[in-house]
């Protein structure tokens, strides 16, 4: 069974094209979960329309926060295999049969994708050439290549990557570092998403960072504290 877990908030512009590529790739027995965080566009009402039993909407959170927003979602799904997407995405056509394939031998896959801008014109045609993405620790440490929106994991990790610390930079940071210690991952070439880049993104993890080398700092030492913690609890 698989679990695709979206947290939105105002999404209204790209979530019925985002909900159209995911759905026609699943089975019955399949699952999307919603965890809305009070949003005040029509998002809501757009998912309902849809009027699939396979989509569970978890509505009025207040966690004003894509990372926690997330682990709810997480926290309610109940599939084997788990999908992360963001609200504005466009799933291709192979994105669950070779995410699934690879996950028949890893904990985690994370692909390649396609950059596209707010009109869905290309961007860039690879997000793993533009960022030099490979496997590592300290390389994802220091420049990481874990694109929540490209990835995807056995049920089983969720032991060791919830809940989330207070005060990460972002999930799929967290994730990838998590796996990268106690699991094994791999970086598919395939691209299997189209990520859409807009001004109102919620995650800049794909983007060009705007964050002080100070802030930067701290937040990976943040990081090495908390996966320290979490080690020895």
């Amino acid at each position: 069974m698989i679990s695709v877990c979206i947290p939105t908030y105002n999404g209204e512009k790209y979530i019925k094209e985002q909900l159209e590529s995911i759905l026609c790739q699943l089975s019955e027995s399949d699952e999307v979960i919603i965890s809305d965080d009070s949003s005040t566009d029509a998002t809501l009402k757009i998912i309902e329309n849809f009027k699939d039993n396979r989509i569970k909407i978890f509505p009025n959170n207040l966690f004003r926060s894509p990372i926690f927003n997330l682990e709810n979602a997480l926290k309610q799904a109940n599939g084997d295999f788990i999908f992360l997407s963001d609200q504005d995405d466009i799933w291709l056509p192979t994105k669950v049969e070779i995410t699934l394939k690879t996950l028949e031998k890893f904990d985690l896959c994370v692909s390649d994708c396609e950059l596209i801008d707010a009109d869905g014109e290309v961007i860039h045609s690879s997000f793993f050439q533009l960022h030099h993405s490979k496997k590592g620790f300290f390389n994802n440490l220091i420049r990481n290549s874990y694109l929540g929106c490209c990835m995807a994991f056995r049920r089983d990790i969720l032991k060791y990557i919830l809940p989330f610390p207070p005060s990460i930079a972002m999930h799929d940071i967290w994730i990838g570092l998590c796996v990268e210690l106690w699991g094994n991952s791999l970086f598919v070439e395939n691209k299997l998403i189209k990520h859409r880049r807009h001004g109102d993104n919620t995650s800049t993890t794909s983007g060009k960072s705007k964050l002080s080398t100070i802030y930067k700092i701290k937040y990976r030492l943040h990081f090495l504290y908390q996966l320290f913690k979490r080690k020895f609890q």
